[in-house]
């Protein structure tokens, strides 16, 4: 609980200004956040050690506390209201190269998450249900606040219906309020502590 963040919310312009190869096919999603995680001294070409450090603390599901009970409730309500069953809409693989698809395999995966692709200095991910497709994007820019690089995690959208919007603008405070600040804070943690 000691840790504080110094990760923010930053505009979609720190997206869509960048040269991101997993914008070539998500023209009909739209940017939901970006968020900006801190990484010290990070360099240009320190992505694979920060992904490599997240990848050590677990998937968005096994976070603690608050966080872990907003997962339980939301995985309970899926189920209830069916959101995670049957039909949902196509990956977004099947629209990526396949150059792009092979560099990654389905033991990247952070459930809920499905991995797309992971480049040097980007990664993607999917979560395709009735109420959402969206897209966790990882990047790795010059950093807001320094000289250092920084990771940007960036959720792209794309509502199924009005259940879908329904569902984003419910879960939208809770996202920023407790999720995003908790996600921000165990990352922010994996970069100190990573092994050099």
């Amino acid at each position: 609980m000691g840790d504080k963040s110094t990760g923010a919310k930053l505009p979609d312009s720190a997206y869509t200004t960048m040269p991101w190869r997993i914008r070539e096919v998500t023209d009909d999603f739209h940017v939901h956040d970006v968020w900006r995680i801190s990484t010290p001294g990070a360099g240009p070409d320190d992505f694979p050690a920060m992904h490599a450090a997240m990848r050590g603390t677990g998937g968005v599901n096994q976070q603690k506390g608050l966080v872990k009970l907003l997962f339980a409730i939301r995985w309970k309500l899926g189920a209830l209201l069916r959101l995670d069953n049957g039909p949902a809409g196509t990956s977004l693989a099947t629209r990526l190269p396949a150059a792009l698809t092979a560099t990654t395999t389905p033991a990247h995966a952070q459930p809920p998450f499905t991995p797309l692709c992971e480049l040097p200095t980007e990664a993607a991910s999917e979560i395709v249900n009735r109420s959402v497709h969206a897209v966790m994007h990882l990047g790795w820019a010059p950093s807001t606040a320094g000289a250092d690089h920084e990771l940007r995690m960036t959720v792209l959208v794309k509502p199924n219906g009005r259940l879908g919007r329904a569902y984003l603008s419910l879960i939208g405070p809770l996202r920023h309020a407790v999720v995003y600040p908790a996600l921000t804070r165990r990352w922010e943690r994996a970069w100190r502590e990573r092994s050099r």
